[in-house]
């Protein structure tokens, strides 16, 4: 099984990124994910706009690919949002990469784009190598 289909196969459990929010796992490698997640009307805010709760999960799946791939179990500890533009499009984009990815704690930016290229949002997350 390649580390794709190992990726998704892991992740299949988290129900609410993966089937609620719709998030697919596009990509992934040691300290690397690129995950996709197609807007629809459940993903909308009183405003319109994508909430900011759905940008998080994309964002979260993204840093728990990343994170997990080729490392110990990893989680996180925190995490804070940035939120820069409303989405435009169909499609928004998360890619995580390491500040820093130690035995024991790591650091990812996350990046969160629209089908145009445009920055909706950024994520900084730190996590901690319990496994």
């Amino acid at each position: 099984m390649d580390r794709l289909q190992a990726a998704r196969e892991r992740f299949s459990n988290d129900i609410f990124a993966t089937e609620q929010a719709g998030v697919v796992i596009e990509a992934v490698d040691k300290d690397y994910a690129r995950c996709s997640m197609k807007i629809t009307k459940k993903h909308l805010n009183a405003n319109g706009a994508v909430m900011g709760g759905a940008l998080f999960t994309l964002a979260d799946l993204a840093f728990a690919a990343a994170a997990n791939e080729g490392q110990p179990l990893t989680v996180s500890l925190t995490s804070h949002i940035a939120y820069l533009n409303p989405g435009k499009g169909g499609v928004l984009y998360a890619e995580a990469r390491p500040e820093k990815s130690g035995r024991r704690t790591c650091t990812f930016t996350i990046d969160i784009t629209d089908e145009h290229g445009v920055k909706v949002a950024v994520v900084i997350s730190t996590g901690a190598r319990i496994g």
